[in-house]
This record gives C-alpha cells, sequence and structure tokens, in this order.
C-alpha cells in the first residue's frame, strides 16, 4: 500500500470536492469537461479523456487500492436501463434487475435520467459494472442494493437514498434461480462474503440500516469518491466482534466526502484492516473512525473540520 499512499498524498487536493462532487450530483452527470482544477489519480484516469462516453469501460482501470483487481463488466457486452419498472422475481429486459442478474459479464448504463423504486433488495451477480456517468439515476424509496456471494462489482455515479428494509419474499438473483429471502436490513449497499468490489463517486443519505456494510470475510475493497450525508451509523466494516473469518479484510477507503449529518461509523472497522486515506470529514455527532474487536486502521492524510 505505500505506493497508493505516496499517490493519494501527492495528488489530492480538497478543492477538488466543490467541483467533482457539488458539481457532479447537483447536474444531470451530462458535462463531463476536464475540471480546470487538479485532480485526484481516479478522476484523473477518466475525466480528462474526451472520449469516455464511448469508451466507457477504460473506467475498469482507474481502481486504486485493495480493489484494484476489480474488473466489473469490463469483458462483457452494454447493456441498457431503458425502464425504471421492477419486478423482483420475473424482471423483464430493459430494467436494471434484468441487467444485474444476469450470468454473464456486463456494462450496464442509462438511456435517460430515472428513479428506480424497486419492490425487493436487488441482488447483483458477478461481474457487472452499473455506471451511472451521462444520466442522473436515483436508487430510492425502497429497499436498495445486496452483494452478496459474488466477485467483481462496480457501482459509479448513483444516487442512494431513503432505503428500506426488503421484504420477506422470492427474489431473483441469477437466469436459472430465484430464492426465498428474509427480508434485507435497509443498507444502501450491503456488501456480503464477495470481493474485488469498488464503489465510486455515488451519493448515499438516509437509510434504515447502514450506508455501506462490508461484512461477512468480503476483502478487496475500495470505496472512492463518495459523498456521504444524513445519516447515523453510515459505514461498518466487520459483521461482528466474534466473526474471526473477517480477519481476512482489506478495504481501501479513499477520496469520500463526509458530509453534514453524519454521526457514527465513518468507518467502524471489526477485526480487519481498513486503509482510510485523503478523506473529508464535515461533520460527526460521536466519532469519526472507529474500531473495535483488534482491527488495524492506517488512517492517513484525512481532513477533520471541527464544528
Amino acid at each position: 500500500m505505500a505506493s497508493l499512499s505516496c499517490l493519494v498524498l501527492l495528488s489530492f487536493i480538497f478543492s477538488n470536492f466543490a467541483h467533482s462532487l457539488a458539481g457532479y450530483y447537483t447536474s444531470k452527470l451530462l458535462a463531463y469537461n476536464v475540471p480546470k482544477k487538479p485532480m485526484n489519480v481516479i478522476d484523473s484516469c477518466w475525466r480528462t479523456k474526451s472520449d469516455w462516453a464511448v469508451n466507457r469501460k477504460a473506467l475498469a482501470n482507474c481502481v486504486v487500492g485493495y480493489g484494484k483487481a476489480t474488473l466489473g463488466g469490463k469483458y462483457g457486452a452494454i447493456y441498457v436501463v431503458t425502464s425504471p419498472y421492477d419486478d423482483p422475481v420475473n424482471p423483464k429486459p430493459g430494467t436494471l434487475r434484468y441487467g444485474v442478474i444476469q450470468s454473464v459479464p456486463l456494462w450496464i448504463v442509462f438511456a435517460r435520467d430515472m428513479v428506480i423504486k424497486l419492490k425487493n433488495e436487488l441482488i447483483v451477480n458477478s461481474f457487472k459494472t452499473i455506471d451511472g456517468r451521462g444520466a442522473k439515476v436515483e436508487i430510492a424509496y425502497g429497499p436498495c442494493i445486496t452483494i452478496q456471494g459474488v466477485t467483481n462489482v462496480i457501482i459509479h455515479g448513483i444516487s442512494i437514498h431513503d432505503c428500506k428494509p426488503g421484504m420477506a419474499g422470492q427474489v431473483r438473483s441469477s437466469p436459472t434461480h430465484a430464492g426465498m429471502r428474509g427480508g434485507s436490513d435497509g443498507d444502501a449497499i450491503s456488501v456480503f462474503a464477495s470481493s474485488n468490489i469498488w464503489i465510486d463517486h455515488c451519493y448515499l443519505a438516509r437509510a434504515k440500516d447502514g450506508l455501506i456494510d462490508v461484512i461477512h470475510a468480503s476483502t478487496g475493497v475500495t470505496i472512492s469518491n463518495n459523498y456521504f450525508t444524513q445519516h447515523d451509523k453510515v459505514m461498518l466494516l466487520g459483521h461482528n466482534d466474534k466473526f474471526i473469518a473477517d480477519k481476512v479484510m482489506k478495504i481501501t477507503l479513499v477520496f469520500n466526502h463526509f458530509g453534514e449529518g453524519l454521526i457514527e461509523r465513518m468507518p467502524r472497522v471489526r477485526i480487519g484492516y481498513a486503509h482510510v486515506a485523503n478523506n473529508k470529514y464535515d461533520e460527526w455527532k460521536m466519532y469519526a473512525i472507529g474500531g473495535s474487536a483488534n482491527p488495524t486502521i492506517f488512517s492517513e492524510g484525512n481532513y477533520f473540520v471541527a464544528r
């Protein structure tokens, strides 16, 4: 991680937050002109390229940290979401759920702005990229995203907010399997027993449970350039204090902006290893970074604004 540490410390300039986060989430995400201000190493990898919209899969080359091996749908076809409709058991072609459950790699994009109110948790299959660039895409007001027992998932440029618990019932996780679920907890993104995961440039706010939980021996995860706001227990890394399998967990948390209205867990780490570097913290009511059950937290270059 030494090479990452040098890169992030040299390249991270907090004035970039005002440009890349505020502009990113208040626009329709269509105006990806090259910013005049310096960018971090992830954004400079793709946002300086004028042809990014016709070379979307190059984004997969830009991840840093422990999720660096994440491919997402890099070697798959482009799948276009044309409808916000959702059916948890028999999803229709053109919907987000139909794309994410497929057994082949896919790079998923959106034909237009849309608000997707899921009827039950969205279970994402391996080798998928959900790429919100070019549209304003919200997953909100219902159950949200579950990444469970899979590998190689990228989620980029999506607004995920006001997430509610899932319902007990059938949910499809692949073209050939729909299983009984007990009802998700209400996380915005739940990463469970999964590896090679990258969550980048998402807006996350107001979920019933956590905004991002990474648990049950998940590893190889990078969480970067996200904006978190208006939530209590923001991010949990590790299932519980006795779940020893989480000692394999290696997570990079970099270039994120923890905004106003947050209380704790930015992140809370159990047992595993977390590299927390060059994040901006605007507000915390209880604590920002914490741990229990002998985790290792390498915290460097973070910027805290005491209020």
